[in-house]
């Protein structure tokens, strides 16, 4: 399943799990690597849902949201 079809809930559990697999410190390099890529992709999925989430909400209440 690809980033892009994980639910907001979904990707931010997924990116707790590789943040507690890099903390540990005990991977090869190779593996912690690929976990820090992950991470990244995760990481820009995640904000562009929520940019996504506030455009709508915007739209919704017609006036910029905060932030």
């Amino acid at each position: 399943m690809s980033d892009a079809e994980l639910s907001l809930e979904k990707v931010l559990e997924r990116l707790g799990q590789v943040v507690e697999g890099l903390e540990k410190g005990d991977l090869p390099l190779e593996k912690a690597l690929e976990l820090f890529e992950e991470g990244v992709r995760l990481t820009r999925e995640g904000q562009r849902r929520l940019d996504a989430a506030e455009k709508r909400i915007e739209a919704v209440a017609g006036e910029p949201a905060a932030g």
